[in-house]
């Protein structure tokens, strides 16, 4: 956007059709809350990192420590985050837990932000 581009418009006009499209199609406030809730998830990039090491394989917390060069309990942390959004899913193994992607979605969201920050 230019320095002087007006983000205003010049008189009031309402285009009512417009509006009334916007308004029948307007997702439920709790949707909204819930999906702004979910993009703060992305939002930090330690669990960002997490999920790039998930991409590649089902991982448990010493290995993600260990690549990622963080603390056993500051992976734990996020993953946790990660769990209560549904992004990532653990199982048991022994004594191991080993965590992975919860679904193909997830790394499509990345991938669409990575193709959105690169344009």
């Amino acid at each position: 956007m230019e320095k002087n581009e007006a983000i205003c418009c010049d008189n009031v006009e309402v285009h009512e059709e417009l509006v009334k499209i916007v308004s029948e199609t307007m997702p439920e406030e709790t949707e909204l809350y819930d999906l702004a809730e979910l993009f703060k998830v992305f939002g930090d990039s330690t669990r960002i990192r997490i999920l790039f090491v998930l991409f590649e394989a089902e991982v448990c917390v010493c290995d993600l420590a260990a690549a990622l060069h963080m603390t056993q309990s500051a992976i734990s942390h996020q993953l946790r985050i990660l769990k209560q959004n549904k992004l990532v899913k653990s199982r048991r193994e022994g004594k191991s837990v080993f965590y992975s992607l919860a679904d193909a979605h997830v790394r499509t969201i990345i991938a669409q932000g990575r193709e959105h920050i690169e344009e």
